[in-house]
């Protein structure tokens, strides 16, 4: 077993301890909170200690960081830029998919999700980037439904099967502060685009009540730049997928979005724009920049070797490229022969030669 997959294996086992710890240890904070639409009771965070006294001792040596959303909460922007959003849910045009459902009116989208925040779980994650995991691991929090659903998504319980808890956005910032004290190096929304709204709530909440860590907008890329805009500014970590480079392809397994290439190229172009290149500190974690996940897939259905092109001709050749080889069938996968099936060695290792040939220097590379 290789050393990257050892870890993920030990990640998983504290991450099945850690998830059912962490809704009890919630529904005890969840105690505390005197119901508002974005106030609230500072009860809510009694046991999570004083974050802000504490940044030394959470395992991040850069105690010279600082995250770029406290300048938006000190000057009110951030919960303004988070009413904007929520303002857009009255037709909602979140994603590109641009349903126009109103979900104030209780309606859900395209994506299945509605006004109600909904969290699959929050846990310490080491199965992450490295830079992003360190010793304490990356602060995840699930959220449920994506506007995607593909065909052979791994997590489809909670993409498309709604696995999921109601949670307000009180709670969602508790989370944060829970995760902060546990001694993780960050905060990783896990597709986060269709509940933004909450999120910036959420993120000025908990900043007011001593959220010092870096923020993870860990997004399937089909993205709209006028909503990433809003981000600009809040987000420390872009964590976005290329999944695929033909618009065909991205219809047939991920429900007719067929527009996803174009609207991936924009929003990479944009992320680049607001934090640049990632690039660890000197404690080898990451606090800021643009992360690019690719998922190779069997028979080239996702187009790597275009993903790559494009990456290495529009953004600089130091980009963060994680070229991932765990694609495995899951979900509707089988119903699909040219999916069905691992990658083999040789398409995986073809992909990581044509980037190194195309001048990428910066590209995490997995075994098989």
């Amino acid at each position: 077993m290789s050393r990257r997959n050892r870890r993920t294996f030990i990640g998983s086992i504290f991450y099945a301890i850690i998830t059912a710890l962490s809704l009890g240890s919630l529904s005890v904070l969840s105690g505390f909170v005197r119901r508002s639409r974005y106030g609230i009771e500072k009860e809510l965070f009694t046991g999570c200690g004083k974050p802000e006294k504490n940044l030394r001792k959470i395992h991040n040596a850069n105690t010279d960081f600082e995250p770029s959303y406290l300048k938006l909460h000190k000057t009110g922007e951030l919960k303004e830029r988070g009413e904007e959003l929520w303002e857009i849910l009255l037709d909602c045009k979140l994603c590109p998919r641009e349903c126009g459902d109103n979900k104030l009116l209780g309606k859900k989208g395209d994506c299945e999700a509605g006004m109600q925040l909904e969290i699959s779980s929050f846990h310490p994650h080491f199965g992450e980037e490295r830079p992003l995991v360190g010793k304490g691991g990356s602060g995840t929090i699930f959220l449920t439904n994506c506007a995607l659903r593909c065909v052979f998504c791994i997590n489809w319980e909670i993409s498309q099967g709604g696995q999921g808890v109601s949670r307000s956005i009180e709670e969602m910032a508790a989370m944060m502060l829970y995760l902060q004290k546990a001694g993780c190096h960050n905060i990783n929304f896990v597709t986060p685009t269709h509940y933004s709204p909450h999120i910036l709530l959420a993120v000025d909440i908990a900043a007011a009540n001593g959220l010092r860590l870096p923020l993870v907008y860990n997004t399937h890329g089909y993205e709209r730049v006028e909503i990433l805009q809003k981000l600009d500014g809040v987000v420390d970590i872009y964590l976005p997928d290329f999944k695929y480079s033909d618009e065909k392809m991205a219809a047939k397994y991920s429900s007719e979005v067929e527009n996803y290439p174009e609207y991936t190229k924009k929003a990479l172009l944009e992320m680049h724009s607001q934090v640049g290149v990632a690039r660890p500190a000197s404690d080898g974690l990451m606090y800021r920049g643009l992360m690019i996940r690719h998922l190779v897939m069997p028979n080239g259905v996702s187009g790597s070797r275009e993903v790559m092109s494009w990456i290495a001709e529009n953004l600089p050749k130091e980009t963060y490229v994680n070229i991932m080889s765990q694609y495995r069938p899951a979900h509707k996968a089988f119903n699909y022969t040219e999916i069905s099936r691992r990658i083999t060695r040789q398409e995986y290792y073809d992909i990581v030669s044509w980037a190194k040939e195309l001048g990428m220097t910066n590209l995490e590379i997995q075994g098989l």
